[in-house]
């Protein structure tokens, strides 16, 4: 595997180490190995931010237009994530499927052409550029919060057929991964919201809003802000038990894939480049 990035190759062999290590942990328990992972997967956030500041440099934009871009910074936000859960909620077995994930993004990535420029540089300003990032953020939100509520089914069918490991151990309590999941949702929900508002201002910029009403993209966004905010009522209007809520959030993010993997296809103002 070699591309003319020599530093995304580095990234890329670092980070399967890394999930080796992971994996290893995750199999059998073994702090060495557990740390080894957790330090290389710290050295491939340090080289991802080096590499996106140096596309940055390079083409005098923020780069999270194109989709080697979008796809290149939802990975770093994974890590990131990654990171997070591991340094303050002790979510190894979902630190573990979050960057089996994003490992998987940077490569597929790899299929795409790194050295496109967006046409709309020139009219890539701040508004813009807030409005991607927050929806690859909001992406990356949805994406924790269902890997939890994975993890969640999961466990609740070993429980219920009793079959228990110690691996199983390592897992949080059902009521921990519930509300973990959906203090995600709660992050990534606000967070699409903003970032489909931002959109709507960058338009009025250049188009007749009225264009806005005829794109895929938005009603398929909104259907995403519906299914996830039926999974708010679901929990704290209907009371719906956590098995419920985890079958919900898991198809909300399924649903938020082919969104993003077709819609814009069919969008006039988000076209893969």
């Amino acid at each position: 595997m070699v591309t003319k990035f020599w530093l995304y190759d580095i990234i890329i062999y670092i980070y399967a180490l890394s999930l080796l290590f992971y994996f290893s942990d995750a199999v059998a328990r073994n702090d060495g190995a557990k740390r080894m992972g957790e330090g290389l997967l710290v050295f491939v956030w340090v080289l991802q931010t080096a590499f996106f500041f140096f596309r940055m440099y390079e083409h005098r934009y923020i780069p999270v237009f194109t989709r080697f871009e979008t796809m290149f910074f939802f990975s770093w936000l994974l890590v990131t994530a990654s990171l997070v859960a591991s340094r303050f909620y002790k979510l190894q077995f979902v630190v573990f499927f979050v960057n089996v994930i994003g490992f998987t993004v940077l490569v597929l990535n790899l299929l795409t052409d790194p050295g496109v420029l967006p046409v709309r540089q020139e009219l890539s300003a701040g508004v813009l550029s807030l409005h991607v990032a927050l929806a690859i953020l909001s992406y990356t939100a949805f994406a924790v919060s269902a890997i939890l509520s994975g993890s969640y089914l999961f466990l609740h069918q070993r429980l219920k057929q009793k079959r228990w490991t110690d691996a199983l151990h390592r897992l949080p309590s059902l009521e921990s991964m519930e509300r973990y999941a959906l203090h995600a949702a709660l992050v990534g929900t606000p967070t699409l919201i903003l970032s489909l508002s931002l959109g709507t201002v960058w338009l009025s910029f250049d188009s007749p809003l009225s264009a806005l009403f005829m794109d895929a993209k938005l009603y398929a966004t909104a259907l995403i802000l519906i299914l996830y905010g039926w999974l708010f009522v679901m929990k704290y209007r209907l009371r719906k038990p956590g098995l419920k809520l985890a079958w919900w959030n898991v198809g909300s993010f399924l649903f938020l894939l082919l969104n993003f993997a077709v819609a814009n296809d069919f969008s006039e103002f988000h076209p893969w480049i």
